[in-house]
């Protein structure tokens, strides 16, 4: 035993008749030191796996939403899953809950799609490297907005497209602008329920002029759904992916901001021509994530639980910005402007001279989390300014946070 373990081991050479030699000594190379790794994204992510903290973006409220309706609900799925016979789930997603999402999107978001349309992801991150990958495009071009989601254009950079920042104003992304900086790009990444981070909703007519160009130029939209559940004024506008009758919207959804981000869930809806090529992609490089959750959000979407909790959220959230609104407006001085969104967040536009990345930095240490609006942007000169989401407020200790995040701004 002691023989083949060493020979297993390549310790020891056997051969045969002709006994056993000691290997030639291999070169051992020995394990570095280990050192805390760099913050990952850190213009987007403080830290991982922690509490949210005051004006945290991407985070939807801890202290509103029904932890024990939605434990009972998973503790249920989970053990169903548990005695579930085992075999493969579907890799395009639980087909209980796809069918619950087309069912949704019909309902809130205009969207008329069959469950075949529908793949569940690992979040927008998940389904917009489904996408893609999918859509074979290469090292093509591809517009993104400015100011955008900066994991956005990451993920594009590092898929080695060329990325072109397109500016939005008051009716969303410009078009013409994009037509004139890039008319050759074969894809067009867009928030058009409402912009990131700015909040507007792209205009009827130039989601029209949008769609036309795609048709016209044979290439593709991505519609990230940046939360077009909670349009906190009056009812939201349907999804871009309701106008398209050429088959060039690929519509992505996710729960991160309305259930939690730690489920890792998203979906995304594909044009009915490309569904097969999408079930495969899935199957072959990125299935569904595990199926007890999916499961549990299927039940949390066909009981109602979901549209209620929707409707909770937008009031409470309504209220928040009301409310920060009115202390950041009786504390900022002329100097530092405060302006709403129609989103979750409040952007306090700061001069020109500040640094929006340090005072964010600051701030941490005062366990504050508001986000470099600098980050967001492509284009010089780079608007300074910070972004407050509203989901995760202290009403007693909201004037204290208050002043201290516009002292570090003065």
């Amino acid at each position: 035993m002691a023989y083949e373990r060493l020979i297993a081991e390549q310790f020891a050479i056997g051969l045969g008749s002709a006994g056993t030699r000691v290997a030639k000594q291999r070169s051992r190379s020995s394990i570095p030191d280990w050192s805390p790794e760099a913050p990952l994204l850190p213009d987007l992510f403080y830290e991982f796996g922690n509490a949210p903290l005051a004006f945290q973006m991407g985070v939807p409220a801890q202290d509103a939403f029904p932890f024990k309706l939605w434990s009972r609900i998973l503790t249920r799925e989970t053990r169903r899953a548990a005695a579930a016979p085992v075999t493969y789930p579907d890799p395009r997603g639980d087909p209980e809950l796809r069918k619950e999402v087309a069912a949704y999107l019909g309902l809130a978001r205009g969207v008329r799609c069959n469950p075949s349309q529908v793949l569940i992801t690992g979040g927008f991150s998940g389904a917009l490297g489904l996408a893609i990958r999918g859509l074979q495009l290469g090292k093509m071009g591809a517009w993104i907005e400015d100011p955008g989601f900066p994991l956005t254009r990451t993920a594009l950079g590092l898929a080695g497209m060329a990325v072109t920042a397109v500016p939005v104003d008051a009716e969303g992304l410009d078009v013409a602008a994009g037509v004139q900086t890039a008319a050759g790009a074969k894809l067009a990444v867009v928030t058009p329920g409402q912009q990131a981070p700015l909040g507007m909703t792209m205009s009827l007519p130039r989601r029209l002029t949008l769609l036309a160009w795609a048709r016209r130029n044979d290439t593709w939209i991505i519609e990230d759904d940046y939360l077009s559940e909670l349009q906190l004024k009056g009812r939201a506008a349907p999804a871009l992916a309701s106008l398209d009758h050429g088959g060039r919207v690929l519509h992505i959804g996710s729960f991160s901001k309305t259930i939690s981000p730690a489920l890792r869930l998203g979906f995304m809806v594909v044009p009915p021509e490309l569904s097969r090529r999408f079930a495969e992609l899935a199957a072959s490089l990125a299935p569904a994530p595990a199926a007890g959750m999916q499961r549990a959000v299927a039940e949390f979407l066909r009981d109602g639980h979901y549209l209620r909790h929707l409707r909770r959220m937008k009031r409470l959230y309504a209220a928040r910005r009301e409310i920060l609104l009115r202390c950041l407006g009786e504390m900022a001085p002329d100097s530092i402007k405060v302006q709403a969104t129609a989103g979750l967040a409040v952007v306090v536009l700061l001069p020109k001279s500040a640094s929006d990345v340090d005072i964010a930095s600051r701030a941490l240490e005062f366990g504050l989390a508001p986000r470099p609006m600098s980050a967001w942007c492509m284009q010089p000169p780079r608007q300074q300014g910070l972004l407050l989401c509203v989901t995760n407020l202290n009403e007693r200790r909201l004037p204290a946070d208050c002043r201290r995040l516009l002292e570090l701004a003065r």
